[in-house]
């Protein structure tokens, strides 16, 4: 690899930070950006330290790609890594950065790929088409209200034969994300009312009208396949899946664990084991099908009595990137999948095959943020005035947070969500990791207090309570 690269870390917090720490693992020189809004955070503290002022430019948003690239040309970048968020997933970025008069390389896949796998009808279809099992519904946006309606009656009739007793049918914006533009429709003689409004709504947020009709699941646990393949894009690895299932009531996850079942110690009504493997042999063909050539992510459903349906592909690093690398090893050794992704981003050959991949124990992830889980989840804004946790051989803390105290307390910025750490934590297996992630929480000292003087308010409790529900129904 040439070690010349300079990267342009396009995002910000606990990402940034960990795109630092990859890039200084493997040489690499780095720039990084801030608004005035994270001038206390602990990417921008990172950077200094480790790369001076010059490492450090000040912008206005993270969202103005001219103000991003303008960045790159003054400080010399050869490589923009957007992170998670902002333009991770925005192809016109990604062709943009890579077709520019100065072209820089874009540190996740070619834009034509996020382009086909972000559309959630083409990857239905190009899933259909390999024989991967998707959600029953409609394989293209339906613009036309009468054909909408005759779709979602087939679906409301398909759920009353199979003996469900509340049919529901999901109504979401084609060109929408992150659980914007969707609504549940129990009555079908309140659909038309709910098909216009998801059709306005997705006019409005995304210039497209269009809008999918599909079976709408409940009962379901939420499971990822982590995918990763060098810019050949021929042979894609795995490393293992992830149970995501429990999260805020937006839809929002909380708490991720590797792998996705645990069939030593949960009986299910299912073979999980099989069932593991059918959705990783799935999600690899997709991959190997459109050359995917970078670090992804196969999402899916499973319903209670075992079928697997895939959601969608998120073509970006993820947040729970790290619980899969924590029970992964590549030819016994440790893996760091941000730090593979830049480096066959970069042109590197992956060098290993899924032979040489292997599994250990159990990894959990917790999300730890400032928020009411007792009020809808709502936000919490204020001050941290104590965040530290007690050094473990099976922790490891993902945090911008620096170090706080009630002299030089950390505002949380209002701009952005109040995400505060990820914490990954190990053990042998179940019980072991789950006594472990409690242990963990028991002992995290996190304080604070908002503009009245009230303490602080997080997902703590919330976590140590879900903690026992992990890779259950």
């Amino acid at each position: 690899m040439n070690k010349q690269h300079k990267v342009l870390i396009a995002n910000r917090g606990e990402i940034a930070v960990r795109i630092i720490q990859a890039c200084i693992k493997l040489g690499l020189d780095f720039v990084c950006v801030h608004t005035a809004e994270d001038a206390c955070s602990g990417h921008v503290a990172l950077a200094r330290e480790l790369g001076g002022e010059r490492s450090l430019y000040r912008i206005s948003s993270y969202h103005d790609a001219n103000e991003l690239l303008s960045v790159a040309d003054h400080a010399g970048a050869t490589a923009v890594h957007p992170g998670y968020g902002f333009f991770a997933e925005d192809f016109r970025f990604a062709r943009r950065v890579t077709e520019r008069e100065r072209p820089l390389i874009f540190l996740g896949p070619s834009w034509r790929v996020i382009r086909d796998l972000g559309d959630k009808i083409n990857t239905k279809r190009l899933a259909r088409s390999l024989g991967v099992p998707t959600v029953p519904g409609s394989d293209r946006p339906i613009y036309d209200e009468l054909e909408a309606e005759k779709i979602a009656r087939s679906l409301f009739d398909f759920q009353m034969q199979q003996g469900i007793a509340r049919p529901l049918v999901l109504v979401k914006a084609s060109a929408g994300g992150g659980g914007m533009g969707i609504e549940e429709v129990y009555d079908i003689d309140m659909f038309r009312q709910v098909y216009r409004r998801i059709r306005n709504y997705a006019m409005r947020q995304f210039k497209d009208e269009g809008v999918l009709i599909e079976q709408r699941i409940k009962d379901f646990n939420h499971l990822e396949v982590q995918v990763l393949s060098d810019r050949t894009g021929r042979h894609p690895v795995h490393f293992g899946t992830r149970n995501c299932s429990i999260q805020s009531t937006g839809r929002q996850k909380r708490l991720e664990v590797a792998p996705g079942f645990d069939p030593s110690s949960i009986k299910y009504d299912f073979d999980a084991a099989a069932l593991l493997d059918e959705i990783v042999m799935h999600s690899l063909n997709m991959a190997r099908k459109v050359g995917y050539d970078s670090v992804g992510t196969w999402e899916w459903i499973v319903t209670r009595d075992g079928h697997p349906f895939l959601m969608e592909v998120n073509t970006r690093i993820q947040v729970e990137n790290g619980v899969s690398a924590a029970i992964s090893r590549v030819k016994g050794k440790e893996v760091d999948l941000i730090a593979e992704q830049i480096r066959t981003g970069l042109g590197e050959p992956l060098g290993y095959t899924q032979d040489d991949i292997t599994f250990h124990g159990v990894g959990v992830e917790y999300r730890i943020i400032a928020e009411d889980p007792d009020n809808g989840f709502a936000p919490w804004v204020g001050d941290i005035d104590r965040f530290s946790w007690d050094e473990r051989e099976w922790c490891r803390v993902h945090t911008h947070v620096p170090p706080a105290s009630p002299e030089k307390p950390y505002t949380i910025p209002t701009e952005f969500d109040p995400n505060l750490a990820l914490a990954i934590i190990w053990g042998k297996d179940l019980a072991e990791v789950s006594a472990n992630g409690l242990a963990f929480l028991d002992t995290l000292r996190l304080e604070g207090h908002d503009g009245k003087g009230e303490a602080l308010k997080s997902n703590v409790e919330f976590l140590k309570k879900k903690t026992e529900r992990m890779l259950r129904f």
